[in-house]
């Protein structure tokens, strides 16, 4: 049986939890009329404008740097010794004459203002060896898809590869397949490309014989030359995303996460993943940029016709334009990528000011 004292007790608790509740559900239905009425202030707009004017700073730094870039390229090879027809064996009058041709006996200063007025037009200047009297412009644009074709493959399977890689040894810490992970990803990172490509065309070209060493005529042609472009970014990308994961997994958050129930894949995946990759997606640009250009090495190799394989030969053979041309065309790409992963940090981390 309950005394007198009990039961006012109860009663008193009973009329508070009612007051109680009622009075914070009527603060709720406030707080959702002022939430969705046209006076209520949008607060999420100022995050957006912040957004734009970050978008703002970053592209007009961008293009600074790509002005730097330009003018680096046009001032450096200039300094270079020796004139691009030292290497053909013409006179010195027809050299004469072409380097007047191609506007390279005129002063400095104007070569430098026609060859910027000539990039906002998009003229990059003609090819002088290696395929004279051609525009810089085509050469890239016809060589282009070639190397981005071939990078996008790699690409694809660096990414689809690496970061699952990186998750998983950070789920296995300290176990023998972390162990094999840590060790195979440094071989593979420590080994230059050239090397790695030579291995392969030895290993599956001349002794299995069940590759082909050259060109890319037939879906096998492909499997050496994306293989050795794509095995530095995946490995890279499998140690860092690792790193990563580690330094996230410690935190309260997956703690709590974890205390709630949630299966290990959820955890890793959904919430641990996310604040993981930042570092993740700030090599992903020059990256990128470096594997949608080609491998220089890979395409020389495999005598594939791309960006790459004309970059080599126009050093080779001097030819100032393609040089210049091709560097910028690669800075362009390089410098966009790191543009977009800028963006990228607002949405991947709503935390970073802007």
């Amino acid at each position: 049986m309950m005394n007198n004292y009990s039961i006012k007790l109860l009663r008193t608790a009973n009329r508070f939890c009612s007051f109680t509740g009622t009075h914070i559900a009527k603060a709720q239905y406030v707080v959702f009329r002022f939430k969705f009425s046209k006076n209520a202030p949008i607060y999420h707009g100022k995050r957006g404008i912040g957004m734009l004017r970050y978008a703002i700073r970053r592209l007009v730094t961008s293009l600074l740097t790509l002005f730097l870039v330009i003018t680096l390229t046009f001032f450096l090879m200039q300094a270079v010794p020796g004139e691009p027809m030292l290497g053909e064996n013409v006179n010195p009058e027809i050299t004469q004459k072409l380097l007047e041709k191609y506007g390279y006996d005129k002063p400095l200063g104007e070569q430098y203002i026609n060859y910027l007025k000539g990039l906002f037009t998009g003229d990059m200047g003609y090819s002088m060896v290696i395929k004279s009297g051609e525009p810089v412009s085509n050469i890239i644009g016809e060589r282009f898809p070639i190397s981005c074709k071939l990078g996008l493959i790699a690409l694809a399977i660096a990414v689809l590869l690496g970061i699952p890689l990186g998750v998983l040894a950070a789920m296995k810490h300290d176990s023998v397949f972390d162990r094999c992970f840590i060790f195979s990803a440094s071989l593979f990172v420590s080994i230059p490309s050239f090397i790695m490509t030579i291995a392969l065309m030895l290993i599956f070209g001349v002794w299995l014989k069940i590759l082909p060493i050259a060109y890319l005529d037939s879906w096998k042609s492909y499997l050496m030359p994306v293989f050795g472009m794509a095995i530095y970014p995946m490995c890279s990308l499998a140690r860092l995303t690792r790193t990563t994961m580690l330094d996230v997994i410690g935190q309260d958050y997956i703690k709590t996460a974890r205390a709630k129930g949630l299966s290990t894949p959820v955890i890793m995946f959904k919430h641990a993943l996310r604040n993981a990759c930042i570092p993740v997606v700030t090599s992903l640009g020059p990256l990128i940029a470096g594997i949608l250009t080609g491998s220089f090495v890979v395409e020389k190799v495999f005598a594939i016709n791309g960006v790459g394989k004309y970059f080599v030969n126009s050093i080779t053979a001097r030819d100032y334009p393609v040089i210049m041309g091709t560097t910028i065309f690669y800075a362009v790409l390089l410098i966009g990528c790191n543009y977009l992963v800028d963006l990228a940090y607002g949405v991947i981390d709503p935390r970073i000011k802007m």
